[in-house]
């Protein structure tokens, strides 16, 4: 099955999807990749092709991809891969 385009309806499964059963990941990744030291709440906003976007603590914060995204298996391959680059602990 070929992956979806990377449309609003694709990002907002992808931010539902992240929201709701990875939340701790969302605050990592504002904490890694956004530099926000001590996030306290965090949620995914928007997946774009070059930047995700997040709310975090009441702020939005864009954090890039180190590729334009093609489409949604990308979307989901990167944010895992993302993730799997922290330090771990």
């Amino acid at each position: 099955m070929a992956a979806d385009p990377l449309s609003p309806e694709v990002s907002a499964r992808i931010c539902a999807h992240m929201n709701d059963d990875h939340a701790d990941a969302v605050v990592a990744y504002a904490r890694h990749y956004g530099g926000v030291s001590a996030p306290v709440q965090a949620r995914m906003l928007e997946v774009q092709s070059d930047a995700m976007l997040l709310e975090v603590d009441g702020t939005t914060l864009s954090i890039p991809f180190d590729h334009p995204l093609s489409d949604s298996e990308d979307a989901h391959r990167t944010l895992v891969a993302m993730l799997r680059a922290m330090p771990q602990g």
